[in-house]
Formats: C-alpha cells, structure tokens, sequence
C-alpha cells in the first residue's frame, strides 16, 4: 500500500488508452461549453434519461438510485472518521444485502479542521440515506448492496487511482492512509453526486420530492465545493494534489462518454475590463466546475454508473459495486 501519493504519475493498464487524450480534450473543454450553452434547457446531451427512461422510470426508481450512492457515500465517510460504517437498521429492503469491503479510520490529527468538516459530512450522508430510506417507506426501499471501499490494489479506489496517474499500475492507494488521500477519494465521488441530482431533477413528478432532491443537491455541492476547497488549498504546497485531482477528473471523463464536461481543480485566469478601457488577466480558482453560464452540468444514471462502476461499457457490476446496484436502474451506458 502506498500511504502517500507518489510523484511520478503512470497510467494503469485498465483505462490507459482513454487517458491518451486527456490533455487535448481539456483544451476543448471551452468549445463544449460554448456549444452547450446555445442547446435548450436539459437538452439530450446533458440530460438524466433517455426519452425511452424518461418515460417508464418513477419517482421510487429515482429515488432508489440515488440511495444506493447514498449508501456508497455514507459509508466511506462513516468509516473514515468513526472506523465503522453505518448501523443495521439502515441497511435492509428489497434486493440482495451487501457488505461492506474494507473502510477503517483516518487520523486527521494532522489537520484537526479537515476533521471535524469530515464528521459534519460524515453526518449529512447518514441523514440522507436515513430520509430517502423513510420516503420510500419499508415496501419499495432498495437494501444496501455490496461496497467495495477497500485499499487493495485490485479494489475501486486503486483502479481510479492508478487510471489517475496518482499510483503506478498494480499499485494499491490507500485512502485512510493520510488526509491528502482522503481528499482525493472523497473528490472522486462528490462531484458525481452533484451531477447526477442534477440531472435527476427533471424527471421527478412529485414537487416534495423535487424540494427534497433539491436540498440534497445543495448538501452534495456544497460537500464538492468544501473538499475541492481543501485539495486546492493544500495544492499550494503540494503542486501533485492539483495534478491528482485533474488526473480522477479525466478519468471519470474518460469513462462517461465523449464530451468533456469533468473539470479539475487546476487553476486558470479570468480578464476584467477597467475603467480606463484597459484590460487586467487575474489568476482565479476552479472551486466550482460549471459551463460559461455558471451552471453545473448533469449525467445521466448511465453515465453515473459508468464511473461507479469504473466501466466505458454497458455494465451492472462493478468497480464501488461489485455486485451491482438494487432497484430498476443498474445498467451503465456502452460509451
């Protein structure tokens, strides 16, 4: 295992064609959003379903969807700050039960601050599986399946790492060895949350659910936007935290299809006009990752399950789920 990141960045055998290009698909980044912009409101391209979905998928189907990166979510950080997941209680309903593959305790007495945001987050994930468990009620809610949130070297976390260029091919990355880790695993899973409520929200028919779908939408960006806080800040001192980061972001790229809509912490510029017609190029940050309109983008299950998974094909197992996910909605897209 590897209780640091290492320097020198080597693509994993799994996923090193699709990162061959990575460098000239962020250079398109721009173009994209350029061209998004002009399309209708949840046009096809960014939207959650298929027309096909659209139409047969409920509002228990959405919801049970997202329960099941709920239970992802919420037991990696139940594990990371408590060294252990979450109580029984909370696991049970239709489907096949799952466990839970590795998960132990970060110290975070390095960084006392990062710890206690660790535990507030920790808290929200268990609250939000608790409330989607509770809007389902007992004869629709999906169980917990099988999690792999392991340090193995063949485990979820090392096959994103080493697509990532954070480890070398064969190597195992540990995300409870250190707090940087930490940051790195977290940010492989938050961003993806926010995109897929995102893009859940169109296809919601009842408005109590579409404000509950939003709220944890809100709780999902705010989490991405503290962890991406985190990384860039501590990228200032270490320059690898921005370049591992870029390097999870062109991965998750590579999995969910053609367009490049992932951003990366990496820093950029902005040019304002002054008051004397003169113009002035200012270093920004890239805290919050939207198009030119300053809206996030959206996935659809497909392309969620795509990175869940960590799969470009057409899959209903693998990767953070090794025996899939529970409901109707368990299928990633073929890419």
């Amino acid at each position: 295992m590897t209780p640091n990141p290492i320097a020198a960045p080597t693509d994993s055998a799994e996923l090193a064609d699709m990162l061959e290009d990575r460098a000239t698909r962020r250079a398109d980044r721009r173009a994209f959003f350029k061209a998004a912009a002009g399309a209708a409101v949840a046009g096809a391209a960014l939207g959650w379903a298929s027309a096909a979905e659209a139409q047969t998928v409920t509002d228990a189907d959405i919801l049970n969807f997202a329960l099941n990166l709920e239970y992802l979510e919420a037991q990696f950080y139940s594990f990371a700050v408590n060294g252990a997941g979450l109580g029984p209680t909370l696991l049970t309903g239709s489907g096949k039960q799952g466990a839970v593959t590795g998960g132990r305790a970060v110290d975070f007495s390095g960084d006392p601050i990062i710890g206690r945001m660790a535990r507030e987050i920790a808290a929200d994930e268990a609250a939000h599986v608790a409330y989607l468990r509770g809007q389902l009620g007992t004869a629709t809610v999906v169980a917990q399946p099988a999690l792999d949130i392991s340090a193995s070297a063949t485990g979820a976390f090392s096959k994103v790492a080493q697509a990532a260029g954070i480890v070398a091919a064969g190597v195992a990355f540990d995300p409870y060895a250190s707090i940087d880790n930490f940051l790195l695993a977290a940010y492989v899973f938050e961003d993806v949350g926010v995109t897929a409520y995102k893009g859940a929200a169109p296809l919601i028919t009842s408005k109590a659910y579409l404000e509950a779908a939003a709220g944890i939408l809100a709780v999902e960006a705010y989490h991405a936007a503290t962890l991406r806080t985190q990384l860039f800040n501590r990228g200032q001192t270490n320059a690898n935290l921005i370049t591992y980061a870029q390097g999870i972001s062109d991965a998750r790229d590579s999995l969910d299809g053609a367009t490049d809509i992932d951003q990366g912490i990496t820093p950029g510029s902005t040019t304002i006009t002054n008051a004397d017609a003169t113009t002035t190029t200012l270093a920004v940050s890239n805290i919050v990752p939207t198009d030119q309109n300053a809206v996030v983008y959206s996935r659809t299950t497909g392309q969620v399950l795509n990175i869940a998974y960590i799969t470009s094909t057409a899959a209903t197992v693998g990767g953070f789920f090794p025996a899939g996910v529970n409901g109707t909605i368990a299928t990633s897209t073929a890419e």
